[in-house]
């Protein structure tokens, strides 16, 4: 299950710190691979965004490699599965740099079903 390419240009990017604190006011989920925040937006797009702490691994290049890994999950199912008008955060967790690619994708959708944010197909 890819996304073409109009599907991916429409999910934009969370870039400023105060989008990503507003996501306190919105509904997390826990998994094995990773770590989902939502949170409603007015603007009517699906928004993304991207964190590793520094408790996960200390070494940047670790943290840079969990970030692609879930940049890739959520190429893959957010412009697919995922509701419009909301933000959603992906945060990294130790386990996200090992576990198999396929696992992380159902992490995903099970966040996203657990949360209630998951698109009726």
């Amino acid at each position: 299950m890819h996304a073409t390419k109009e599907q991916l240009k429409s999910l934009k990017i969370l870039k400023k710190r105060a989008d990503f604190l507003k996501m306190r006011n919105g509904r997390k989920w826990v998994s094995h691979g990773l770590i989902l925040q939502v949170c409603d937006n007015e603007l009517g797009i699906k928004r993304i965004g991207f964190t590793v702490s520094k408790k996960v691994h200390k070494s940047a290049v670790r943290r840079n490699r969990i970030k692609r890994r879930l940049r890739a999950v959520a190429a893959d199912i957010l412009p697919l599965c995922a509701r419009d008008g909301v933000d959603y955060v992906l945060i990294g967790r130790e386990q996200t740099a090992t576990r198999p690619y396929q696992l992380l994708q159902n992490d995903l959708k099970w966040c996203l079903k657990k949360t209630g944010y998951l698109q009726q197909e």
